[in-house]
């Protein structure tokens, strides 16, 4: 589809809400006066008078063909964010109309709707800012609702942050093999396993330095996330060297929680279920992604279900007593009745928490580049989120964060489900951007954040771990930003 554009560039909010009828479509844009006669394409033009803009639209697909229009007063106090929404209200009133359904999120394409609730209801108090996700944004009263519990429970969250607060994030970008839906950088160990040594070394000189860094400024640490990739695919000993240099180098006794991600059920081992615990870690994932042998067969994740129990229950016995797992919903293979399956067995064994997430369709996914059909329609995806969300708080979970991400399966999202007290409090600061977060490690970014405002900087590390390997002078050199951001923002 081409996507023609005149009198203006808002073509960036426009080709999303085209993605959220057609996530797979290829959208190029072209500055153009005249309208098209042919194709698939849309018209989106501005024409500004004395006193008024009219905004329309245009839409052609196979045998539809149809326009709408709409006025904004160039006296609009806010001229250019109120155009962009109105194009955008036309585009998706024709779209709707030409496949003859609705988005449950309306316009919203950004990955925090939450946060964006939480600054409307700042700005115009709490019936203006819901008033608006119905009627300017459009999403459903079942979307509005889960946003406004969310709402609720991260609030609780964010008043524990303080102006000197900071989560660690640590990159342990190796996994036993990719899964199809995968499309994080990160490396199999078959590929990598020369490399882990020394990443494993400079990771540690990279946390040092960076536990450094905080002490000296006085900051004050909340939360630490192993992530990746899989952290558990290291080994024993590694796994050790690791949390022993986050030991060594950051005061540990005030943070409130320490999450390591052992998402793989095949690289979970009695030993190192042991050094997390003895290493203080409160939290940990452990991610069946659906209790289906054949769904996992057919999304090349090389474990089983069996696996999963097993390694549910070592972390049991080794007194794991907040545990999370990640499911998928709309996986190829898998059905609405199977899904549901996942979901009361999931509940059985009583996690902590449960997150739950809608494909998305990455383009660097093995997934989509081989251009599977199963993840053309979404109606399973849509009744299997739908099922989450009445199923989940019966057994006295709540929602305590959500984010949504482009291309996903039924345009749905992903909802972290917890009991009263279990909520991970690391997901809500990283998604909010609440406070500075320091990243360590291949592929991880520093959020640097000044206190009371929304303004940030980053610190970007090398993606890829052969970079980083050779690359730690230049990490540690970037890593100078630190404390140059705190002497121009001191707490």
């Amino acid at each position: 589809m081409v996507l023609y554009l005149h009198g203006h560039d808002y073509h960036f909010e426009l080709q999303n809400v085209c993605r959220l009828f057609l996530p797979q479509e290829r959208l190029t844009v072209a500055q153009s006066a005249d309208q098209p006669t042919d194709g698939a394409a849309l018209y989106a033009r501005l024409s500004r008078d004395d006193t008024h803009t009219v905004l329309s639209c245009r839409l052609q697909l196979s045998d539809y063909d149809e326009s709408r229009e709409a006025t904004v007063p160039n006296t609009h106090a806010d001229y250019h964010n109120e155009c962009e929404l109105v194009l955008c209200e036309l585009l998706y009133a024709l779209l709707s109309d030409a496949f003859s359904t609705e988005q449950e999120w309306g316009i919203v394409t950004g990955v925090r709707p939450v946060k964006l609730l939480r600054r409307l209801i700042a700005e115009d108090g709490e019936e203006a800012a819901l008033s608006r996700f119905r009627e300017r944004l459009h999403i459903s009263e079942r979307k509005l609702s889960l946003c406004r519990t969310t709402l609720q429970a991260e609030n609780q969250i964010l008043a524990l942050s303080r102006p000197e607060s900071f989560s660690l994030y640590v990159s342990v970008p190796f996994c036993p093999s990719r899964c199809d839906y995968c499309s994080f950088v990160s490396q199999t160990v078959t590929r990598a396993v020369k490399l882990i040594p020394t990443y494993v070394d400079r990771l540690c000189e990279e946390i040092a330095y960076t536990g450094k860094l905080a002490h000296e400024l006085g900051l004050r640490l909340e939360t630490v996330y192993f992530g990746g990739g899989t952290p558990t695919t290291l080994t024993t000993e590694q796994l050790w060297q690791l949390t022993a240099a986050v030991e060594s180098a950051f005061d540990l006794s005030r943070v409130r929680e320490y999450t390591v991600e052992a998402g793989r059920p095949d690289t979970v081992t009695k030993e190192k279920l042991d050094v997390l615990k003895k290493a203080g870690v409160s939290r940990i994932s452990i991610n069946p992604q659906t209790l289906s042998d054949d769904v996992l067969a057919a999304i090349g994740r090389h474990h089983t279900v069996e696996q999963f129990y097993t390694a549910f229950d070592l972390a049991r016995q080794c007194g794991h007593t907040n545990i999370n797992t990640d499911l998928i919903a709309g996986l190829p293979s898998d059905t609405y009745e199977s899904f549901c399956r996942t979901i009361d067995g999931i509940l059985e064994l009583s996690p902590e928490s449960v997150t739950v997430h809608t494909l998305s369709m990455k383009r660097a996914a093995n997934l989509t580049l081989q251009k599977r059909a199963d993840y053309r329609f979404g109606d399973e995806a849509v009744r299997m989120v739908r099922y989450t969300a009445e199923r989940l708080p019966s057994a006295a979970y709540q929602p305590y964060y959500l984010y949504r991400q482009s291309r996903t399966v039924g345009n749905q999202e992903n909802v972290g489900w917890a009991k009263p007290g279990y909520e991970g409090l690391y997901n809500v600061y990283i998604m909010d951007e609440t406070h500075t977060i320091l990243g360590c490690g291949a592929g991880a970014v520093s959020k640097l954040k000044r206190a009371g405002t929304e303004y940030l900087e980053r610190i970007f590390n090398y993606k890829f771990p052969y970079e980083y390997n050779d690359g730690l002078a230049e990490m540690l050199a970037r890593k100078r930003a630190v404390r140059d951001f705190y002497e121009r923002f001191p707490i």
